[in-house]
């Protein structure tokens, strides 16, 4: 079909539905694909709109596929690939605009809600948080709604011919809603009985530059990139009170090679565990992480063990997984606030840990030699070099002056202001220079207790890094060089401490109580949808069937449970599809006076039967009692007329209420009818 018989043959309501469902479509990806594609989708469905108004003229054959080539091109070069769940939807969105520019049919315009309804399908695959679920809902209903005008849409010849345009715009949402949610039972029923193959079917790799997390480098002031963050980093549940603040030490990547201004994780990472003595009561929890695209899970430290098989318990104590967190994931875990390595640190270990590269921070060298000098022994030499820390006019700041090429030398000997990492970094540069070994964490500290959950809530604002050193008898210690120029820390996250280190609505929120008691509602209840509906797996399936009586349940007993629910609600449909929906429809007042006429005349003995017309039945009542003609006549006939007659339509109220009148004031008489064979 032509582009100019495709614009004359389309009928404009449906179309506008159509359009209107396609581009909220391709609003949810607004946020997950390249702006440029998004901006050509939604041209795509404006030049149809202005070709639907007559403005201009919708493109031809040729031009509509010279147009697609050149946009796989575009999302080709942009990915250097088609395949992917962010190519795939780019893809889609343009295609789907693309198609719009030649619909000319109700099967063309079935396709593009189709279409509508797969880029509502990648967006649920990218994005699982309870904030979309609302919009999710929104363009499930918009897409029904397209779909009911486009089958109640007369054609164009009957739409031109007659007044009639199908279902009114409250009607369309009123079947759409209710066709939804005829289907909520049945998706409930699939999410919870349909059986589950352990893993996750649906688990889609997300963008490297979705989320904000640790890495594995840290150069001093690298970390306050994630203090301007307050979104939640992860949720923790104790199965017993949380371990004090103090305590509440978060293990990420563990730093081990030091190049004199950066440092990042070494090759010590991937030794064997080491074996723990625990000297303190553990802390058991569960701990819900929300998606990094990194491999580290984070735990209490120190961690006693890994959580699950496919995570590795590295030498460091560091909980390494073998694919990255691109999905809200759970486990449980183990940890020990005061442990000690049963072992002495192996030889390969002190010399990673003590290297330091040469010609890098001479001052700092020369101020921890004469440091280690006057201490009697590794642990007076950690002490030393926290006084120091303590006395030397050191302040906290969230926004330090630069530092040159020997960034330690200009923080302890010029600046002498900074962040956590400024002070891990130095304190384990000094403890290196002195012959001890030292290491650099970063992770996060604190967390913030939600009453209505009964979670620890961990935001990105509380990143923090600190150092460990090798204690002979003590093994790993953890040392907070940053506690020692501001205490205060420990105590309280960053949110408090540097109220200006986050965005001004997030200051605004926790200046304002009742918002604040808000969030953390909020929180509880988005924990509660990541944890019970994101998060059912096949286990948590296997538990529900569990507590539903079935005794050790494999996954052909969740088969026979969804079979069994699958029937009855395909019952249940049955009878209420089996009834009229709604019941018959009230009359009128027309209809109510006659039902009034009807009811009088039955008295006679003559009912009406349900196939007579008022025609029909006044030849009846004529043929069997003709003494009431006069009256029953054209009380019949003025019923069929304004019933049936031609316009105008509605009726006359003069003309009603003349009817309704003789029908109140009509008499008949009871009487035994004649032989109605004859």
């Amino acid at each position: 079909m032509s582009a100019a018989r495709a614009s004359e043959a389309t009928p404009r309501r449906p179309l506008l539905w159509v359009c209107a469902a396609i581009a909220a479509a391709l609003l949810l990806h607004a946020v997950q694909v390249p702006p440029w594609i998004t901006l050509a989708a939604l041209a795509l469905v404006g030049w149809r709109l202005a070709g639907l108004l007559g403005a201009v003229p919708l493109p031809g054959g040729i031009v509509r596929v010279a147009l697609g080539l050149v946009l796989v091109a575009a999302v080709f070069v942009r990915f250097h690939t088609l395949n992917g769940l962010v190519p795939g939807t780019a893809m889609l969105m343009l295609m789907a605009g693309i198609k719009l520019l030649e619909t000319g049919s109700r099967r063309d315009l079935y396709v593009a809600i189709g279409a509508a309804l797969f880029l509502l399908l990648a967006a649920c695959l990218y994005g699982q948080g309870l904030a979309w679920v609302p919009l999710y809902g929104a363009e499930a209903l918009l897409c029904c709604s397209a779909l009911a005008v486009v089958a109640y849409a007369p054609a164009a010849q009957e739409q031109m011919a007659s007044a009639a345009a199908g279902l009114g715009t409250r009607e369309v949402i009123a079947l759409a809603g209710r066709t939804l949610l005829y289907s909520i039972p049945l998706a409930i029923l699939l999410f919870l009985f349909f059986p589950r193959l352990p893993g996750h079917l649906w688990a889609v790799a997300i963008a490297d530059d979705a989320v904000t997390g640790l890495g594995d480098t840290m150069t001093p002031g690298s970390i306050t990139r994630l203090t301007a963050s307050y979104a939640t980093a992860f949720r923790v549940r104790f199965d017993g009170a949380p371990p004090p603040p103090g305590e509440r030490y978060w293990r990420g990547p563990v730093l081990h090679e030091f190049d004199g201004a950066t440092w990042q994780a070494g090759r010590y990472a991937r030794s064997q565990s080491q074996r723990l003595e625990c000297l303190s009561t553990p802390y058991r929890y569960r701990v819900y992480l929300e998606p990094t695209t990194r491999h580290w899970w984070l735990a209490l430290d120190t961690v006693m063990g890994s959580p699950s098989p496919s995570v590795r318990y590295t030498g460091d104590f560091q909980l390494i997984a073998a694919q990255p967190v691109s999905r809200p994931l759970d486990y449980r875990a183990i940890s020990c606030a005061n442990a000690r390595s049963a072992a002495p640190l192996a030889a390969a270990a002190r010399v990673d840990d003590t290297q330091l590269p040469p010609g890098h921070n001479p001052r700092t060298l020369a101020l921890a030699l004469q440091l280690r000098r006057r201490a009697g022994s590794d642990a007076a030499f950690v002490q030393a070099v926290l006084a120091f820390l303590r006395t030397g006019g050191f302040s906290y700041s969230l926004t330090p002056p630069p530092l040159g090429p020997n960034p330690v030398d200009d923080f302890l000997f010029r600046t002498r202001a900074g962040f956590c990492g400024h002070y891990a970094s130095a304190f384990a540069d000094m403890m290196r220079a002195g012959g001890v070994p030292a290491r650099v964490v970063t992770g996060y500290l604190g967390g913030q207790w939600n009453p209505y959950d009964g979670t620890l809530i961990v935001h990105q604002s509380d990143a923090h890094a600190w150092a460990e050193v090798w204690l002979d008898g003590r093994g790993w210690t953890r040392v907070d060089p940053t506690a020692v120029v501001a205490p205060e820390r420990l105590y309280r996250g960053i949110l408090d401490l540097l109220p200006d280190a986050v965005s001004v609505p997030e200051r605004l929120v926790h200046a304002w109580p009742w918002l604040d008691a808000a969030l953390e509602r909020w929180e509880a209840l988005n924990g509660w949808w990541n944890e019970r509906v994101v998060g059912f797996d096949y286990r948590s399936q296997l538990d529900l069937l569990g507590d539903l009586g079935f005794r050790s349940p494999e996954l052909r007993d969740a088969g026979w449970a969804f079979a069994v629910v699958l029937l009855a609600w395909l019952t249940w449909v049955s009878w209420q599809l089996g009834k009229p929906v709604g019941g018959s429809p009230p009359p009128d007042r027309l209809g109510r006076a006659y039902s009034r006429l009807c009811r009088k005349l039955a008295r006679t003995g003559l009912p009406r039967a349900p196939y007579q017309g008022p025609l029909a039945y006044a030849q009846l009542i004529i043929r069997h009692r003709p003494d009431l003609t006069a009256r029953v006549r054209p009380l019949l006939e003025q019923y069929a007329e304004l019933r049936y007659g031609p316009p105008p339509l509605p009726v006359d109220d003069r003309k009603l209420r003349t009817f309704e009148r003789a029908v109140a004031r009509l008499s008949v008489r009871s009487s035994a009818p004649s032989s109605r064979g004859r």
